[in-house]
């Protein structure tokens, strides 16, 4: 029993891991199509194609992947009892407010669909350390369980 227990903490684990890489390439990805969406002449043929790729990328890898990784560490999590420890908490904190910015990124793509473009480029290239930041966090929480 315990071989089957610590088989599936791998394949949770493993699971986890792959779609928060994917979830972070769409999160560092998706930004930039906005700069370059921006950049675009409004009502032109590029404008269309970024439309297009924005909600690809949101449809295809972003959203999906958020799923599965919201999935996959809650049944991790459970697998390994971690509800009590600090540590896991504050990565929770951290995963929540990515969710969050990713949410704000589909609207905000959504805002540029319509041709509302209420950001500037460096604004968004700002934003889009976002991500990385969380990452660097989340990873130290987890690796060194520093509470």
């Amino acid at each position: 029993m315990e071989q089957i227990l610590q088989t599936t903490y791998l394949w949770l684990k493993a699971g986890h891991i792959i779609f928060v890489i994917f979830w972070m390439a769409g999160l560092f990805m998706l930004p930039r199509y906005y700069v370059y969406h921006q950049e675009s002449a409004p009502g032109s043929e590029e404008e269309a194609k970024w439309v297009d790729r924005e909600a690809k990328l949101r449809k295809i890898i972003l959203t999906p992947s958020l799923i599965m990784v919201w999935l996959f560490g809650l049944a991790l999590a459970s697998s390994i009892g971690a509800w009590s420890q600090g540590w896991l908490h504050a990565k929770l904190l951290f995963v929540v407010a990515l969710s969050g910015y990713h949410g704000w990124l589909v609207g905000y793509g959504k805002k540029l669909a319509r041709g509302e473009r209420s950001l500037s480029g460096k604004t968004l290239r700002l934003l889009n350390e976002i991500p990385g930041l969380a990452a660097a966090i989340i990873v130290v929480l987890v690796v060194v369980k520093p509470f």
